[in-house]
C-alpha cells in the first residue's frame, strides 16, 4: 500500500512521501504532527473525475502526488527551491 483512499481520509505511505521530501521515513509521522509538513488535497473535476491531486510542502520543497481512485499514482512531482524560499502561490490550489 502506498497511497489508500477511503471513506475516512486518504492516507499516504511515509516511505513514498519521504523520498518525495528527501527525509528519513522514520521522521515523516513527527513532521507532520508538528506542523513541519503540510498538505492539501484536491479532487479533479470533469475529465480528472475520480482522480486527487495530493500536495505537501516541507520547507522550500513542494512534492505532488496525483492519484486515481485506487490510489494508483498516476503521477509525481518535487520541486525544491533550494537556498530560497518557497513561493507563498505555490501554496495554494490550482497552482
Amino acid at each position: 500500500m502506498q497511497i489508500e483512499i477511503g471513506t475516512n481520509g486518504i492516507l499516504v505511505d511515509a516511505k513514498l512521501l519521504a523520498d518525495l521530501l528527501r527525509l528519513d521515513p522514520a521522521a515523516v509521522h513527527a513532521l507532520m504532527k508538528a506542523q513541519e509538513i503540510t498538505s492539501f488535497c484536491e479532487r479533479g473535476i470533469e475529465e480528472h473525475e475520480g482522480q486527487y491531486r495530493l500536495s505537501f510542502f516541507y520547507g522550500n520543497r513542494r512534492a505532488r502526488l496525483n492519484v486515481d481512485a485506487a490510489g494508483n499514482v498516476i503521477r509525481r512531482s518535487m520541486i525544491d527551491f533550494g537556498e530560497a524560499a518557497l513561493p507563498r502561490q505555490l501554496h495554494r490550489t490550482g497552482g
